[in-house]
């Protein structure tokens, strides 16, 4: 169970105790992230989110902090992504008051100093270099690029290094500013903890901050696709490596369950229908799979793969194959049962973890602006239908608004989206 407040100044925290644990996860999500950013100050986010652990007034340098949480054996770290940006502290519960307090002094007390700012754009930039050099993870970037562009949503998190370098000092400052409001922060806390204290010390050091609320600029996204799009990076690999998807729902539909559990039967394990087609049957690839990526106001359903440049056509007309089947006839009733137990499965195994669950109840807070449990979740997964599922496919797999990114050696690119029409 779990506990969802608000306090004076608009920021809601949820509690969620475990007794089989003795460990806490605090969490504060801002609901900013790249999606929110001009063009000319793309990764203004992710920079905000470097230099918080870079010196605040009571802590005014890198290693003060560092040498804090370092003292207490805690997990530490923040991230950024296109719709929110988040801070944790994982530490052991006697610990909750400086995780809390320490947490609210990166977010109120940052001091953003010229030499840390002119330092760290050399981290951010290598930071950049390292995920351009991986294919396997830059092919993400590349297939929203594809789908999304010229929406914010097709830019990278970290955005171009042209822009690491030259944003100024002012514009950050003035970027956290505007964002990071009391209305706009969540503050999860999981673990074992007792609440009522957890609650008094969440208002003593997150009580004070004031409501400010500025204009947003959110820009809704609609699909306007009409023909098949290719996007290339050429790449001296011995790996092609491929993400082909559609446009997909938003994350508040109620047909994401549906869309899930498609995911899961084309390929969500090894033994779906991609992995057992292109892999085990064809030897075509070391790995296949499958997933979906929600936002407020749309989404996409992916299927990732690393191949064989060579046999690239064979693994593309090998993938399209089952897309087909899959909206034409459907999924079996025993395919849809299996389904159901492994996301179920895989629901309870993550959810068993402090950070894990305070993650997935704060974003559903966020984001749909709503939070249910573990069991509520089931349910909806329970209630699927194999009517639902050959309807969604129906509505996501259609090869008008498929989308093909690639990274690796020269390729046909003729060759290949002939195959996709």
């Amino acid at each position: 169970m779990f506990k969802l407040e608000v306090l004076d100044n608009k920021i809601k925290y949820i509690l969620a105790p475990l007794s089989d644990t003795q460990a806490i996860t605090v969490l504060v999500l801002v609901k900013v992230g790249s999606r929110y950013e001009p063009l000319k100050l793309n990764g203004v986010s992710h920079f905000i989110e470097h230099l918080l652990f870079k010196g605040t007034k009571k802590r005014p340098k890198s290693l003060d902090i560092s040498k804090e949480l370092d003292g207490i054996g805690a997990d530490y770290n923040a991230f950024t992504s296109k719709q929110h940006t988040g801070y944790y502290i994982k530490a052991s519960k006697q610990h909750l008051a400086l995780a809390l307090e320490m947490l609210s002094d990166l977010l109120f007390n940052s001091l953003f100093e010229a030499r840390e700012i002119e330092r760290e754009r050399g981290v951010i930039i290598e930071e950049i270099n390292m995920y351009e050099d991986n294919p396997l993870i830059n092919i993400g970037n590349l297939f929203e690029g594809t789908i999304f562009s010229p929406h914010p949503l097709g830019r990278n998190i970290s955005g171009p290094k042209e822009n690491v370098k030259r944003i100024k000092r002012a514009e950050l400052v003035k970027f956290f500013k505007d964002y990071y409001q009391s209305n706009r922060l969540i503050i999860g806390l999981a673990g074992n903890f007792d609440q009522a204290k957890a609650a008094g010390l969440i208002k003593r050091y997150f009580g004070r901050r004031q409501v400010n609320q500025t204009k947003d600029s959110f820009k809704k996204f609609s699909v306007k696709q009409k023909a098949p799009r290719l996007k290339f990076q050429k790449k001296a690999t011995q790996q092609v490596q491929l993400a082909l998807g559609f446009p997909a729902y938003r994350n508040a539909s109620p047909k994401v369950y549906a869309l899930t559990l498609l995911s899961v039967i084309l390929g969500g394990g090894m033994s779906s229908r991609l992995f057992t087609e292109v892999r085990e049957k064809k030897g075509l690839c070391y790995f296949i799979r499958t997933s979906a990526s929600l936002y407020e106001d749309t989404g996409n359903f992916l299927i990732q793969a690393g191949l064989d440049q060579k046999r690239l056509p064979e693994a593309v007309a090998t993938i399209k194959t089952e897309l087909v089947k899959a909206r034409r006839q459907g999924v079996s009733g025993a395919e849809l049962k299996r389904a159901k137990e492994f996301l179920k499965g895989r629901l309870v195994l993550q959810l068993e973890d402090s950070a894990d669950l305070i993650s997935w109840l704060a974003e559903q807070e966020m984001l749909l602006g709503k939070t249910e449990d573990l069991a509520a979740k089931i349910k909806k997964i329970e209630a699927v239908t194999l009517k639902e599922i050959k309807k969604t496919a129906e509505e996501i797999i259609k090869f008008k608004k498929v989308n093909l990114a690639l990274i690796g050696p020269e390729i046909n690119r003729r060759q290949l989206l002939n195959i996709l029409k």
